[in-house]
């Protein structure tokens, strides 16, 4: 069985920065898809940022693209989102999610996920 266990949520001003992490165990982490999603409450999840194991490639949602880093270090099994100048819209729930597919064709999708952290508080006040 995966496990997901994300850190490094909080609370930080507009304009600030934070790394998440997302410790992964069960599964060979190096041909692991990792993916960001956020969510807030009576929205639906949506994605953030994704490393799949397979293309070598990164992908961002539009909203985050140039703000966001999504990183993997298959060495400690982490993938790691450092997200700077933060906005009171990213404020989320943000959960990290693993696959192990290849074809990447979806990786912004909720279902291409097989497995989903608890996921960690972000908030930026207005």
């Amino acid at each position: 069985q995966v496990q997901l266990v994300e850190s490094g949520g909080g609370l930080v001003q507009a304009g600030g920065s934070l790394r998440l992490s997302c410790a992964a165990s069960g599964r060979t982490f190096s041909r692991t898809a990792m993916g960001w999603f956020r969510q807030v409450p009576g929205k639906e999840r949506e994605f953030v940022a994704a490393t799949p194991w397979s293309d070598g490639n990164t992908y961002y949602a539009d909203s985050v693209k140039g703000r966001f880093t999504i990183s993997r270090d298959n060495a400690k099994n982490t993938v790691y989102l450092q997200m700077n100048s933060l906005k009171p819209e990213d404020a989320a729930v943000y959960y990290c999610a693993a696959s192990g597919r290849f074809d990447t064709s979806n990786v912004r999708a909720v279902w291409w996920y097989a497995h989903w952290g608890q996921g960690t508080q972000v908030t930026v006040p207005a």
